[in-house]
């Protein structure tokens, strides 16, 4: 059993098969149970959030458990106080920690200090909890995930990084496109069988799922004009959509920016699950705490 959730290479695909059983369990049933009873779950943001936060205090609640939320302005990780004191003090006082940070550096730190799970909200590196979220809602729309085919378009970024891990445990197919400059991990794209292309009406065709996400993120605010400039072409649009098919889904992890990676009437159309996709946050964190803080067993 893992000890942490930074990212998706430390599962294996049982452990995939089991979170993603719990989690649709969990919906299917509207579960509220006690795995979490007595246990607190830090939860640890530099940056803010709405699906993150609401689904991690929600699921905590819903699994009988408490949920501390610290901002930066209370913690100032690695500012006013080491990452490693930081991870000795809360491995004292909480069950777990989820920890949306700046660097993923920060996060291996915790988990390497803390002496309790550590499970990675979001890094710069890596975005594992959005990732079991997509894969839940492309089971979902169609039962299940081996061959199925998805394009991704835009920022080579974290999400798509655990998209790749995701994928290469899952048997979806990824193509990715992305201008120049902008591309993910050549290791991530090797490891999970992707293909890069620069043309997106290219990489929709015949795709089951369209995925985009931000051209500027958090923390990149001052690059935002060059992006826009850098990825003009790349915004998903009806046409787009219509390129890989009315059987296709539009997926995004929101935020949107509408207007530049996707237009408004995309996300607001007949082929969007956007917003099956920020549903299906709370149960596969629900999932995720049950097995990594509850003690919910992997198999059975």
């Amino acid at each position: 059993m893992p000890n942490h959730l930074l990212d998706l290479s430390g599962l294996d695909q049982g452990k995939l098969e089991a979170l993603l059983r719990t989690a649709a369990h969990f919906k299917q049933t509207r579960y509220r149970g006690t795995d979490l009873s007595g246990k607190t779950v830090a939860l640890l943001f530099e940056k803010p959030s709405l699906r993150t936060r609401t689904t991690l205090e929600v699921a905590t609640v819903h699994l009988g458990g408490h949920a501390l939320y610290l901002d930066s302005r209370q913690v100032g990780l690695g500012v006013r106080e080491p990452v490693y004191d930081v991870a000795k003090n809360l491995g004292r006082w909480v069950e777990a920690i989820a920890a949306r940070v700046n660097k993923h550096e920060s996060v291996i730190e915790l988990a390497e200090h803390s002496g309790v799970p550590v499970i990675n909200a979001l890094s710069d590196a890596h975005h594992p909890l959005q990732a079991l979220a997509d894969l839940l809602t492309l089971r979902e729309r169609f039962g299940r995930l081996e061959g199925l085919r998805l394009a991704y378009v835009g920022d080579g970024n974290n999400v798509l990084a655990s998209l790749l891990e995701a994928a290469a445990l899952a048997g979806v197919e990824v193509v990715v496109s992305t201008p120049e400059g902008y591309e993910p991990d050549p290791a991530l794209l090797e490891r999970a069988g992707a293909r890069l292309v620069r043309d997106p009406y290219e990489a929709v065709r015949g795709a089951h799922a369209v995925y985009t996400d931000v051209w500027t993120s958090m923390g990149q605010e001052e690059e935002a004009e060059r992006r826009r400039r850098d990825f003009a072409g790349y915004t998903v649009t009806p046409q787009l959509m219509a390129a890989a098919g009315e059987e296709s889904i539009f997926l995004h992890c929101l935020p949107a920016h509408y207007g530049e990676e996707v237009v408004e009437e995309v996300v607001r159309g007949p082929q969007s699950k956007v917003f099956d996709q920020a549903e299906n946050r709370l149960h596969t964190v629900k999932a995720v705490l049950a097995h990594l803080v509850g003690g919910r067993p992997w198999s059975g």
